[in-house]
């Protein structure tokens, strides 16, 4: 996630009521989960009335929508805006996904906001789920182009393996707490990129390292 800004001294209601509420979602629900997050909980950090949130967000499952939704426009996961980048070539982009995140030790790793969100409402909110379904299949899309660019023989093979690499990386990431997987990850990567675009054994590499990222909520 983007870095959050604090809603602690807002007014109570009043303009910018909804962004304090997206502001609080997206605290709240990344750091505590959403399950664990109550409407109570979100009403007191965004410091708006019970009245103001139901107008802006009927349900908890609607600002859980526009929560996810922010991930895909205001606040792009760190990791996956790495291919958007201009300044970096086609197969570097790919790997930069997989650099080492950086931050605080001591935190607690999340993960993947999408991820999450999908194994928490146990296909409980439709919806939400067909976001993260919209989203993922959307980031894999990306990485097939990418890899075409980068002149892959199989660039559909090229990109879903990725995928799977990176969001294992991610769900085992946040499974035990340890940012060092994406070390791993990586180098899995970097071999795999090697072999898809006819690196032979004297060949320079795809590429063998990239700068480190935050983490999905920095």
């Amino acid at each position: 996630m983007g870095a959050t800004t604090s809603t602690t001294g807002a007014t109570r209601g009043g303009r910018g009521a909804r962004e304090r509420i997206l502001q609080a979602a997206q605290e709240l629900f990344y750091a505590h989960g959403i399950h664990a997050t109550g409407v109570a909980a979100l009403i007191e950090a965004a410091h708006v009335s019970p009245r103001t949130f139901y107008v802006h967000f009927p349900t908890k499952s609607a600002l859980v929508e526009e929560y996810l939704r922010r991930f895909e426009s205001e606040t792009p996961i760190a990791a996956e805006a790495e291919l958007d980048r201009d300044d970096l070539p086609p197969a570097q982009r790919l790997l930069a996904i997989f650099a080492p995140v950086v931050g605080d030790p001591t935190a607690l790793f999340r993960g993947c906001p999408f991820h999450n969100a999908v194994i928490e409402v146990a296909g409980e909110l439709p919806e939400v789920i067909r976001v993260a379904e919209r989203h993922k299949q959307a980031f894999r899309d990306r990485l097939v182009a990418t890899a075409a660019e980068a002149g892959a023989a199989d660039p559909e093979a090229l990109g879903r393996q990725l995928a799977v690499i990176f969001e294992g990386a991610n769900a085992l990431a946040a499974s035990c707490n340890d940012a060092q997987v994406f070390t791993d990850a990586r180098r899995a990567a970097e071999t795999l990129l090697d072999i898809a675009l006819g690196a032979g054994p004297d060949d320079e590499p795809a590429i063998r390292c990239c700068p480190p990222r935050s983490a999905y909520d920095r």
